[in-house]
This record gives C-alpha cells, structure tokens and sequence, in this order.
C-alpha cells in the first residue's frame, strides 16, 4: 500500500516503539510525568521559548492559543483558507466567542500587510476588537518567505495585535530554508506544532510560548479534555521526533520533487514548480478527473484524496521506489484516458 493522503499517516519508528515501551510515567494532569515534562522541556528550547505544554492535537493547541491570547468579543484575523479558520471547526467561535476576520492569501502563502492592516478595526464599541494575527507556516506545502516574518511581526507591534503561528509543519519550513527553526518562532508570541506528521510520532502536538501564556494555556487544555494522565508513553514518541527525525524531513522533499518531475509532463495536471517547495505536490486537473484517478489508483492500492485539486503528500513511508511506481501509475492512467 502506498498512502498519499498526509503525512497524518506515517507510522512510529522502530526507536519510537521502544521508547514508549520503557517511557516513565507519571500523571501528567498533577504535572508529574516526567517524560511529558521532556518533551515540553526539548520543544521550548528547540523553538526557542521559555515554555512549552503537550496535547493530543493541532487542532487543540491551536483552539487553546487563541483562547488563551483572547477573550469573548476580540476578533483574529486569519487568511480564508488557513486550517485554524477553515478546517477545526469554527473552535474559536464556538468555545471563545472570538470572532474570525478572514482573509484571502497570497499564491504565496503570506497575508498581504496592506491586507491585514485594511480589515483591522478601530477602537470603537460598533466593532470587535482586532486582537491577534494567525499566520501558518508552511501553507498548501509552501514554506513562508523569510523576509516576510520580520515585516509581519512589525506590522502587529505596531497595530499592538498577538502573533500567532499554525506552525503543524513548521519544521518543513526551516529544513526547506536551511535555518534553524528557532529563526522561524522567534518573530511569533507562541507557535503550534505538530509531532504526529512527518515527524512520524503517532500522536500529539505542542504548543509554545511564554511561561505565564502556557500556564494559562494549561487551564484550558484541561477545560477541552486535553489532560492526560499517563501521557508520557506518548510523549516519548515526540521526543524521538524531536531528537530524530527534523533532518530525514529532508528526504520527504526530495521524494515530493521526484514526483513533480515525474509528472510535470503529464499535461492534464496543470502542475506549477513553484509549489513544489516541501513534502507536497498538487495536481489541477479537475474533481472529475481527480475522482477517476483515485479509483485507478485505490485499485493498485496507491491512496490519494480527490478534489478539484489532488494534494500528493510524501512522509517517511514512501519510498523512492514508491515515487517511481506512482509515477508509472498515473502515467498509464492518462496515457488510457
């Protein structure tokens, strides 16, 4: 079976099993699991914040951000097709009474400053007050320019708004730019990442930011079901993440370009090099097409998700070799159609 849905489907390493066998628990909701307090510890320093808390999703370390930046009646402003606004439920509405200000992205990835700073509301009771800035890093498989970060983050202190980063693949971003990561979280007030993606933990996420931010952020974790008690049997995974697995996120690009270069001739699929930048490839070649290609390639058990456009996620259990049979797959698909 070859799975190209998400990286969401990657399976533990050998060294992650094993860790989470002899992992050391405690009850992490007292705060006295100590392989929990590891993982926290390694993704403050790795992120380059001063603290750090462990929950069981990116959805749920990025519902808790904005309800801890905010409160009832402040607004955040976020671009239109962003996971936190589009994909996690309306969670900041429902939960928060927050209101989202969304708007459109650039081809990309970042928010036009002019943009954001037209949708900011003034100071005035007719309106919701603009409190925090959502930005996501990377998007639609693009990693963010990096001179964009410092010119967004002077755009919020100026319009005194929070930064916050949907970071689930953030460590994409750094590899794809060849810095430290750190470079990336330091122009944010607290960043979101995900450990059970390419990083291949099978489960969890955290959430960065300052010492009294997480420790407010924790009182909301255990108001949405976040607190775990013997957590650090999966915490240990995200350590091996942490420890591990950054640098092989590598090869999942380099498999994501193998299979652009595979099928760029391909001319139904409408593809564009600039997209290719991570683990991620995008095929437009309408929902119609894209649903005969599913089922061509389900029966071959190759797994893609169908849509107007058809996103190719390479992860740790793809293989090159895979990549050249998906390749001579989609090949004999439209070569017959």
């Amino acid at each position: 079976m070859i799975d190209l849905r998400s990286d969401t489907v990657t399976t533990p390493t050998a060294t992650m099993k094993k860790a989470m066998s002899n992992a050391k628990v405690g009850d992490d909701v007292y705060g006295d699991d100590p392989t929990v307090t590891e993982l926290e510890k390694l993704a403050a320093e790795k992120l380059g914040f001063e603290s750090a808390l462990f929950a069981p999703s990116g959805t749920q370390t990025n519902l808790i951000a904005l309800l801890t930046h905010c409160q009832r009646g402040d607004e955040y402003i976020v671009g239109q097709q962003a996971h936190t606004y589009k994909y996690e439920g309306g969670g900041a509405a429902v939960f928060g009474s927050i209101q989202p200000q969304p708007i459109d992205a650039r081809e990309d990835g970042t928010l036009a400053l002019e943009s954001i700073e037209a949708v900011i509301k003034p100071d005035d009771p007719h309106f919701a007050r603009s409190r925090l800035l959502a930005i996501e890093n990377t998007y639609h498989g693009r990693a963010l320019p990096m001179e964009y970060l410092p010119a967004v983050r002077e755009l919020a202190d100026s319009k005194q708004l929070i930064l916050h980063l949907d970071g689930a693949r953030v460590f994409n971003a750094a590899v794809h730019h060849g810095v430290d990561v750190k470079q990336i979280g330091a122009h944010f007030d607290s960043v979101s990442v995900c450990l059970s993606k390419g990083l291949c933990a099978p489960v969890g996420s955290v959430l960065c930011g300052g010492a009294e931010f997480i420790l407010q952020a924790r009182r909301w974790r255990k108001m949405l079901g976040g607190g775990m008690r013997q957590a650090g049997y999966i915490a240990a995974a995200g350590v091996v993440a942490l420890n591990e697995n950054i640098d092989r996120l590598q090869f999942d690009h380099d498999h994501a370009r193998a299979l652009f270069e595979g099928l760029r001739d391909i001319e139904e699929l409408h593809m564009t090099e600039e997209c290719v930048q991570t683990n991620m490839v995008f095929l437009k070649c309408g929902k119609r097409v894209a649903t005969e290609l599913a089922a061509y390639l389900g029966a071959r058990k190759i797994y893609i998700s169908a849509g107007e456009t058809v996103r190719l996620v390479l992860h740790k259990d793809v293989t090159i070799e895979d990549v050249i049979q998906v390749t001579s797959e989609c090949k004999k698909f439209f070569k017959a159609s």
